[in-house]
């Protein structure tokens, strides 16, 4: 894995040497753990407090290129302190592919504020869909007008001053050609390199690609179908192309169509940063192989196992372990108990955190107070040019403070009880064989897990949040406690089968 270092100090008090000792760490912790450090983030005399650090704002930014994959810190509070600052941009950069993690934390020290990130994630889907509901039913307004609703404009087509398809005089002839070689049997590649020596652009200025040369010969517009949502129209824009050479081409893309891709969940290992090896504390990462008989084997191994570093601890079960990890979610989530003590947990770190909006309610009813003591001035005849001032600044005031209060309640929303409750339990509805739903699971409830050889401990995202279940007691579950699960065995008689194929052939023969 690729990763970067964020240090930080908050006063001019502290020395450098404060920040030498957490690269220090945190070179360490990647060394171990088989991490390449990229780059070094540093903001020198910096509360955490704020989010206006320039090196930490550079940081932020860089992770949108997708070239690292770990924010190493030496503790979580020198990324934040302000827990909704801390939400944000670990969602950002969740978003960007990017895991923050503490070199020296096995548990953050504020567990409730990713409780309070997904949460407010959760919010922000809500209020992102209702959002949606609303611009939908204007748009859907349009496409029963036929209508152009924005997006890319597929090659050929032009849009009028009354925002419906035209045909593009220009570039309709090159892409008429382009369905008429491919079902004259020329490959994407042709058609490719066709299209940019005739100097046809896509609508961003960009060269035609192999993709979208694919897009293109899918598309249904050219038939002059228009479709958005559930609305679909026949001939409700120009067509382009004939419907008889329209289906040639799509006969000969299915015969050419490759085989599927691999599940992606099959190949996401969802745990990863969140496994340790129970012996050396290292990272338990990602691996797999396949033998010659065409299994795939998936599995998490430890880095200082597989760097030969002197761990002998065995790979684990990909699968195995991420459902063990569920189940163990899952007796949280239907704890009603349990969820009305994390609402309270999230309710406290909540009002702990935001202190500038009380401040600016108290400042707002003083302020409200002070115009009604002045009116009641007036009503009682004392009028002078000091009053009418007073009262006009006051006024400005007020106005002045209840924009600041609908600002902070906007960029730090405070989430009532019966939302967080709300919130928990609509993880209930969650499938967990569906990748979403098990990454979200894992993502707002597991801290850590440490696996050792005859025990698992979890360690969740609350206080107290510790858990160790014994394999015995995995065994009684149903879950079993078969861990060992290495790559691709090495078979030196070809007739011999590993033990999990010579299993799923006995499950085999005897469902026959």
């Amino acid at each position: 894995m690729k990763g970067v270092i964020y240090a930080r100090y908050s006063s001019d008090n502290q020395r450098e040497e404060s920040i030498e000792g957490q690269i220090r760490e945190c070179k360490a912790f990647a060394e171990k753990n088989d991490i390449e450090i990229v780059e070094t983030y540093i903001d020198r005399a910096l509360s955490a407090k704020t989010d206006n650090r320039p090196d930490f704002q550079r940081l932020i930014k860089d992770s949108a290129g997708r070239k690292f994959e770990i924010l190493l810190v030496w503790k979580l509070d020198r990324f934040a302190r302000n827990k909704f600052d801390s939400a944000h941009y670990k969602r950002v950069l969740k978003n960007n592919g990017v895991r923050v993690v503490s070199a020296t934390e096995a548990i953050s020290s504020g567990p409730e504020g990713i409780l309070l990130e997904s949460l407010l994630e959760g919010m922000a889907e809500y209020y992102s869909a209702e959002l949606s509901v609303k611009v939908v039913r204007g748009l859907t307004e349009n496409a029963l007008k036929c209508k152009y609703n924005g997006g890319t404009l597929p090659i050929g087509y032009m849009i009028d001053s009354e925002q419906y398809f035209q045909i593009d005089p220009l570039t309709a002839p090159a892409i008429i050609e382009a369905f008429q070689h491919y079902a004259n049997g020329a490959s994407m590649q042709q058609i490719t390199d066709e299209l940019n020596l005739k100097g046809v652009r896509t609508k961003r200025g960009g060269k035609i690609s192999i993709n979208s040369v694919t897009r293109m010969l899918h598309n249904r517009k050219y038939i002059g179908e228009y479709k958005y949502r559930d609305v679909v129209q026949p001939g409700g824009i120009p067509a382009i192309i004939p419907q008889e050479l329209f289906d040639r081409v799509q006969e000969r893309m299915a015969a050419n169509k490759k085989a599927p891709a691999r599940h992606k969940a099959e190949d996401e290992y969802l745990l990863t940063t969140k496994l340790f090896c129970g012996k050396c504390q290292c990272f338990m990462v990602g691996e797999s192989g396949t033998s010659h008989m065409g299994f795939v084997y998936r599995y998490y191994k430890c880095v200082s196992a597989k760097n030969h570093k002197g761990c002998d601890k065995k790979p684990i079960k990909k699968e195995w372990i991420e459902d063990v990890a569920i189940e163990q979610i899952k007796k949280i989530i239907f704890d009603d108990e349990l969820i009305d003590a994390l609402a309270d947990m999230v309710m406290e770190a909540q009002g702990k955190e935001n202190t500038t909006l009380p401040l600016l309610r108290k400042q707002y009813a003083n302020t409200q107070k002070a115009i009604e003591n002045m009116l009641n001035a007036i009503q009682q005849g004392i009028i002078t040019v000091s009053t009418k001032e007073r009262l006009e600044s006051l006024e400005k005031q007020k106005s002045e403070l209840s924009v600041q209060m609908i600002k902070e309640e906007m960029t730090k929303p405070t989430l009532s009880r019966e939302q967080i409750v709300f919130w928990f339990h609509r993880f209930r509805k969650f499938d967990t064989k569906k990748l979403e739903h098990r990454r979200r699971l894992i993502d707002s409830f597991v801290n850590a897990i440490f696996v050792y050889d005859d025990r698992i401990t979890f360690t969740f995202n609350y206080k107290d949040g510790t858990k160790t279940i014994t394999f015995a007691e995995l065994e009684e579950s149903g879950l079993g406690s078969d861990i060992n699960a290495l790559a691709a065995p090495k078979q030196k008689n070809p007739n011999v089968l590993p033990i999990g194929e010579a299993f799923g052939f006995l499950v085999f023969l005897k469902n026959v």
